[in-house]
């Protein structure tokens, strides 16, 4: 998955000639050059093609992300940039050795085109044309606002398609028919339409090489093999339930023996969990995961694969590192007793002796009645009104689809429901958490009231297993605590102490382990590190930990009859 040394080197020396644009646009120019050009260029012609020059160099530096993922688009603007380049050059001030430097990567650029396949989202171009007649528009009327209101300052009577004319050359950095009595007013039109030109090109071409998405498309047929697929081996990981998202797209191996669940977000393919089905096709799977993303110019990411998982996309070309561990605990061995359990005994037995009973049920079992009440409380004791989860949440509850989840509800003295949870099907005989809502004004020990009672009626259920919360770099806060732990450790347990403020690492890490569950390690992967920067962007993004993209920017996705976060 590393991309070839010919494409990289292309966006390197693209990048390179982008700082040297900006260079050559900001170093004061020669002289002797610059009366020769003011002969047949006006000086706000110059200025705009410094400026101009200026812009196109930062264009290439963004440029060369999109052409190290092989992107045609980006292959496109970068030849554009690069022709234009070597004219603003010697607009600007003969700078000869400059513009033959943009004409050598530009002719580079036309022999390596066939490098720079990868498709583009098409609806980037109306997009792009949008923000151009925006910016412009918006342009060309302050220019004739300024125009107007110094009316009474301009030499003659020129009419208002003279300013019209005027405002609309500006946009390009000429001169127009209207005259001022004073230079400052020429130049404050010029700069104001000038400004708004290049920056109307600038957004325009930013909003093309946006990486572009795709609208998660499942048919009835997909629905139903996935779901053969999780019946047959979906005890093989605890987030294989989760694929049944309904935004997430679904691309399976040839013989439709192995699917992977992923969405694009932000120009990152980001899959999650293992690929559900047979192992012996997880191979074809991965390739056809792969393929798609090369075919784009997206970026693959796996996001908390298990180690059989991580195996098979670390032999398909990804590296794999630790992300964090699952708690899992047996529930045929669990128990309230011990000195490691004391914590938990007493939170349970003080939210018993104060009058809480806690019930288990599949939802199919539910009435309406009943289940309308537990859609309305889990909707009430959300934290906010943003709806978090993807890798590990299913982000709905009540579908009738999904009957076989388990459902865990805490009424108090009154009858009220003041805590749920639900868990999805890990195979046959285990379960994962999905949601966790309860009341804050409850009283303390819920949590563990309702986990506790989930443990112990497991077996009643045929269930043997629990996969409760994921923690996140757990390993770095239980090393830490051993004897003899280094500086290099514990400065970054500060680090992680510090961040637990914000993302709550730590509080998840010691509300799994005081059940004493068995942590089985997950993994990120992803093809090269410089990548990772922009994988923990969209990863944060898909788990709703940062903003959303605008509407406009993206299409429709269903909304969830309701949602939660494990």
């Amino acid at each position: 998955m590393r991309p070839p040394l010919s494409r990289r080197a292309i966006a390197r020396l693209v990048q390179l000639a982008g700082v040297i644009d900006v260079a050559t646009a900001v170093l004061p120019p020669r002289h002797g050059r610059m009366v020769t050009v003011l002969e047949f260029v006006p000086a706000a012609g110059i200025l705009s093609a410094r400026t101009a020059t200026t812009v196109a160099g930062l264009l290439l530096i963004y440029v060369g992300a999109g052409l190290r993922r092989g992107k045609h688009r980006a292959w496109q603007v970068a030849t554009w940039l690069s022709a234009a380049a070597a004219v603003l050059h010697l607009v600007k001030g003969l700078d000869y050795g400059a513009a033959a430097l943009s004409l050598l990567l530009l002719v580079m650029l036309l022999a390596t085109r066939d490098r720079f396949g990868a498709l583009a989202d098409r609806r980037n171009r109306w997009r792009a044309l949008a923000a151009l007649l925006g910016f412009a528009g918006a342009g060309f009327v302050l220019g004739l606002l300024e125009i107007a209101v110094r009316g009474n300052r301009l030499i003659g009577t020129p009419g208002v398609v003279d300013w019209a004319k005027e405002s609309a050359l500006g946009l390009i950095g000429l001169d127009g028919p209207v005259h001022f009595r004073h230079t400052w007013g020429a130049e404050a039109v010029s700069y104001t339409t000038g400004a708004y030109g290049l920056l109307a090109v600038a957004v325009a071409l930013v909003v093309l090489l946006r990486p572009g998405s795709r609208t998660p498309e499942r048919t009835a047929a997909d629905e139903i093999h996935l779901r053969h697929l999780l019946v047959r081996y979906g005890s093989a990981d605890s987030l294989g339930y989760f694929a049944l998202r309904t935004d997430k797209s679904l691309i399976w191996a040839p013989d439709r023996t192995a699917v992977i669940a992923y969405r694009v977000v932000n120009g990152v393919s980001l899959a999650s969990g293992d690929p559900v089905g047979s192992p012996a096709g997880w191979p074809a799977a991965i390739a056809a995961w792969l393929a798609d993303a090369t075919a784009h110019g997206w970026t693959p990411a796996v996001l908390g694969c298990s180690r059989p998982g991580g195996r098979a996309y670390r032999r398909a070309g990804l590296d794999v590192v630790e992300l964090g561990d699952e708690a899992v605990v047996d529930a045929t061995t669990f128990t309230l007793d011990g000195r490691s359990m004391r914590g938990v005994r007493q939170a349970v037995n003080r939210i018993r002796r104060a009058g809480y009973t806690c019930g288990v049920t599949r939802q199919s079992d539910l009435d309406d009645e009943r289940l309308r009440d537990v859609l309305h409380a889990a909707d009430a004791f959300r934290d906010g009104h943003t709806e978090r989860g993807f890798s590990m949440a299913l982000s709905r509850l009540g579908d009738p689809s999904d009957g076989d989840c388990l459902l865990v509800l805490c009424h108090d003295p009154t009858g009220r429901l003041r805590g749920l949870l639900q868990f999805v099907p890990w195979g046959p005989d285990g379960l994962s958490l999905d949601l966790m809502r309860a009341d804050r004004s409850a009283d303390n020990g819920l949590i563990e009231f309702m986990v506790a009672t989930a443990l112990q009626s497991a077996a009643a259920a045929g269930v043997r297993r629990l996969s409760l919360n994921f923690a996140v770099l757990r390993s770095v806060f239980a090393r830490a605590e051993e004897l003899g732990a280094g500086p290099v450790l514990r400065l970054w347990h500060r680090l992680l102490k510090a961040a637990s403020r914000l993302w709550q690492i730590e509080s998840l890490y010691r509300a799994n382990a005081k059940y004493c569950p068995d942590w089985q390690p997950r993994y990120l992967c992803f093809p090269v590190a410089r990548d990772l920067p922009r994988i923990a962007v969209a990863a944060l993004s898909a788990e709703a930990f940062l903003p959303a993209v605008p509407a406009w920017s993206r299409r429709s996705r269903p909304t969830p009859a309701q949602a939660g976060a494990r």
